[in-house]
């Protein structure tokens, strides 16, 4: 691995681990670190950021971005290799967040608004904002029955 990391954690890595809860994760592996974009469109709350790694909360839930260069030794370094978008044919969807929100700051800051935000026969009210690295985005939020 390949750090650029030039501040302490906050915590040791083993212990972050240790301390997640069960269910999914997600991990998302970056080109530049995005965790501003999951702050100021998403509405997430960095736990965590450095030029490595960084830890958000989202939700009610935890998520992780992990710069190209820190997985220099993992398994997936072979996958993103080449990989000019990522995610691609990933939806991840952050029910109960406000998709008119969402995408006016997506709007406001230049990101991609894929979809802008509309009334779905599904039963959501939801839009599809690209991030940095492709990642798409789908802020959804319950329809009144």
């Amino acid at each position: 691995m390949a750090m650029k990391r030039t501040k302490t954690l906050w915590m040791k890595a083993e212990d972050f681990g240790r301390s997640l809860p069960r269910g999914l994760g997600v991990n998302l592996l970056v080109t530049d670190m995005a965790a501003a974009f999951c702050r100021d469109v998403l509405g997430a709350r960095i736990i965590y950021a450095d030029e490595d790694f960084a830890a958000i909360e989202l939700l009610g839930s935890i998520f992780m971005l992990h710069a190209d260069h820190s997985y220099l030794d993992n398994e997936m370094s072979g996958v993103i290799t080449g990989a000019e978008t990522r995610g691609t044919g990933i939806e991840l969807r952050l029910y109960g967040a406000d998709p008119d929100a969402i995408e006016a700051r997506a709007r406001d800051l230049g990101h991609i608004v894929l979809a802008g935000t509309i009334d779905k026969p599904h039963g959501l009210r939801e839009c599809y904002v690209v991030g940095p690295d492709g990642y798409v985005f789908v802020p959804s939020a319950a329809l009144s029955a």
